[in-house]
């Protein structure tokens, strides 16, 4: 498996045929590859790399100019130095192109650059005391602050309060916050929007379908304890009240849903991941799912907080909900 050796700003890729030394761009969160680099990487022609770089911006993937710099360099040719002017290509043209080459070392490549590459650039603060230095001691405040949400013998990790940090490490705002009105306002979305347990308990079930053939569930995963569980929350999470909706913002409703669905155990089994699937679900039927912010681990993490979150803090922990989504 490839692995990766941290020397000051530099991060060397390591695989079978050595090693290739990837420039980090700090300020910018990325790194730099030259088309030769990236075709060793992912063991194509040069060509190939070519063809998929077209592709991706014809396509509107990419934007040429915010992910190709062009740098100046000298090469030795014979015994004349020539100057050339070579293109480099950033982390997120890096990666399009990984996921588009079909190679044994593309797949390789996307595995380790997914995991760890881009985790330690743009996450690195959750990780690198150095990046964090001027605010280390109020990060560690918001991490307590983040575990005393949770009753005592919580099963949540340390380091998934961690995760949930470094998902507001923008603000860098402890939960005090919230209760001294500090936090900054944020616009949210507000626009009618429609949803019936019926469409989400038939999605629902195809992701039992999905998970059973894997072995990843049991037949009574998504099982409801009582008929109409799910219809109720639906219920709560559109009701008015006074002819106006109680959560009158799709972000409002996301975040009830994602709480309702994981606190109210409306199922025998499963609930943390029926919970999950329908908040991502809900938010890309609304068109407001950010998978930047919501990787796989934060959505992860931001759901076993709310399972094991205190009910009395329920007003807290949809406020952080509302933080990360909007």
């Amino acid at each position: 498996m490839p692995k990766k050796i941290m020397q000051k700003n530099i991060v060397i890729y390591q695989n079978k045929s050595g090693a290739l030394e990837l420039a980090i761009d700090i300020k910018q969160e990325t790194i730099h590859l030259t088309q030769q680099q990236v075709a060793d990487i992912f063991n194509v022609q040069k060509s190939a790399i070519s063809k998929h770089i077209k592709n991706i911006f014809d396509s509107g993937e990419l934007i040429k100019k915010a992910t190709v710099s062009k740098m100046e360099t000298v090469q030795i040719e014979g015994k004349r130095s020539i100057k050339r002017t070579v293109e480099y290509y950033n982390l997120d043209l890096v990666l399009s192109i990984g996921y588009r080459v079909n190679s044994k070392k593309a797949t390789l490549f996307r595995q380790w650059a997914t995991k760890t590459l881009r985790g330690y650039i743009i996450d690195g603060y959750a990780i690198n005391k150095n990046r964090i230095a001027k605010n280390h001691a109020r990060f560690l405040g918001v991490v307590e602050d983040i575990k005393k949400l949770l009753p005592a013998g919580s099963a949540l990790h340390p380091k998934d309060a961690v995760e949930l940090v470094s998902l507001f490490a923008d603000t860098w705002l402890s939960l005090d916050a919230y209760d001294r009105e500090l936090l900054p306002k944020k616009k949210l979305t507000k626009k009618h929007v429609e949803f019936t347990a019926k469409e989400i308990s038939k999605d629902l079930a195809q992701l039992k379908t999905s998970l059973l053939e894997k072995s990843e569930a049991t037949d009574i995963f998504g099982t409801e304890r009582s008929a109409g569980a799910v219809s109720g929350i639906v219920g709560n999470v559109m009701q008015s009240f006074g002819g106006k909706e109680v959560y009158p913002t799709v972000e409002e409703k996301a975040a009830h849903l994602l709480y309702f669905m994981v606190k109210n155990h409306p199922f025998i089994d499963g609930n943390k991941r029926s919970g999950a699937f329908a908040f991502v679900w809900f938010l890309k039927q609304t068109g407001i799912l950010d998978v930047v912010r919501l990787t796989p681990s934060a959505l992860t993490a931001l759901t076993v907080l709310v399972a094991e979150s205190n009910p009395t803090h329920k007003e807290k922990t949809v406020k952080l909900i509302l933080n990360l989504i909007s």
